[in-house]
């Protein structure tokens, strides 16, 4: 079976999901008592999320770099990066290593070509919401992503990492996040929102908003699953 490997940590709020999710979907496609056969190295965040305040990406991405070699060193069959905001530092890391790299905006810009939405609020960090790196990949799959106004953006962020990373869900940031998806849709046309933080699924979901959710963590996970099943295909 082909073993997924998965740079996690940033936060392990989020990757605890992505593991409950691969054991899920595996239980799920194959039943009985199948589970996911993952490989994980979890990082420090701490010194993660001082290199991005600081902006030195080029360390960050050393670090994941040297988590992806880790990885592959153990039996790792791809990667999957448990974060979109690092996925500013991808090239980095697959440049580290022999081994299919599954990348989210891929992922997800392939979501939302399969929906009728073409113009969706991505609501992420403000490295993601900001930064070329995230919006210029799903533009060059033919997907608009559109951002929340700079005050919104300030709350979307701070919400990240002053609440999910550090697993607190309060009630009061989803019915923010709900107004500012729903500003999106009545102001600008937002047709779709984009759960671009991978904590984000753990305040958000599609029962909350009107317009479809494009959740990246569970996307990933699914992609992640496909992989599996093709390797397992292609080695049959």
């Amino acid at each position: 079976m082909a073993s997924i490997g998965l740079i996690g940590g940033m936060s392990w709020e989020s990757t605890a999901v992505y593991y409950r999710l691969l054991n899920e979907g595996v239980r799920a496609r194959s039943g009985g008592l199948h589970s996911a056969d993952v490989l994980l190295h979890s990082v420090d965040f701490a010194p993660i999320a001082e290199m991005q305040a600081k902006g030195d990406w080029a360390a960050a991405g050393a670090a994941l770099a040297a988590s992806a070699r880790r990885l592959e060193q153990g039996g790792a069959s791809c990667l999957v990066l448990c974060t979109n905001t690092m996925h500013k530092v991808a090239d980095q890391i697959i440049a580290a290593t022999k081994l299919p790299f599954l990348h989210l905006a891929d992922v997800t810009a392939r979501a939302v070509l399969a929906s009728p939405a073409r113009r969706p609020l991505l609501l992420a960090t403000r490295f993601t919401m900001e930064q070329g790196f995230y919006r210029d990949r799903l533009k060059a799959f033919g997907v608009e992503a559109l951002v929340p106004q700079p005050q919104e953006r300030d709350e979307v962020h701070r919400i990240i990492y002053e609440e999910l990373c550090r697993g607190r869900i309060d009630p009061a940031s989803r019915e923010r996040y709900r107004a500012i998806v729903a500003r999106a849709a009545r102001e600008e046309g937002a047709d779709g929102v984009i759960l671009g933080c991978t904590e984000i699924g753990l305040l958000l979901s599609q029962g909350d908003v009107s317009v479809p959710v494009f959740d990246t963590t569970a996307l990933h996970v699914a992609a992640a699953l496909d992989f599996v099943d093709e390797w397992e295909v292609a080695a049959a």
